[in-house]
């Protein structure tokens, strides 16, 4: 079986090559984090691979692998994140908005606040320019607003 890369495969080539990441957090805590490394390869045009490295809040390090990619059977983004630490898996399922910018992955997992509960996330990947890009977590709260969690600048190296 072949897949042909469609137009919005090509989208996500735009996230392609080594990022510098620096990272602020929402939540309140304090604990900006050391700037990361990002590469990000292609599998052929059809998936892309995330791969970051780092030093977490209070000195351990850590990893995260995003996969993302398109089905055009379903016209969405789809793909997965996980980190090295937290145990969940986030599936992610999603569209670019009318911006044309702006990638918005929607996902469910536990619910930080309330142990025991899940709740519903989207994290938002946003083109700024070729060499810039953002990318913002938050969680929808109880009344259906949106909270920012954390928010990442990534500059290509």
């Amino acid at each position: 079986m072949q897949v042909e890369p469609q137009e919005e495969h090509r989208w996500l080539e735009q996230l392609l090559g080594e990022w510098t990441v620096t990272s602020k957090d929402s939540t309140g805590s304090g604990e900006d984090s050391e700037p990361w490394i990002e590469s990000v390869r292609s599998m052929h045009g059809v998936w892309i691979v995330c791969e970051g490295r780092g030093i977490m809040p209070g000195g351990s390090p850590g990893q995260t692998l995003m996969t993302l990619g398109y089905n055009p059977e379903t016209k969405r983004y789809l793909g997965t994140w996980i980190g090295s630490m937290m145990t969940h898996m986030w599936i992610y399922n999603g569209v670019i908005e009318d911006d044309g910018k702006t990638l918005a992955l929607n996902c469910e997992g536990p619910d930080f606040e309330n142990p025991g509960r899940s709740a519903r996330y989207q994290d938002r990947i946003t083109l700024v320019d070729a060499n810039r890009r953002t990318l913002t977590a938050r969680v929808q709260t109880e009344n259906g607003d949106w909270k920012e969690m954390m928010s990442a600048e990534y500059h290509r190296r």
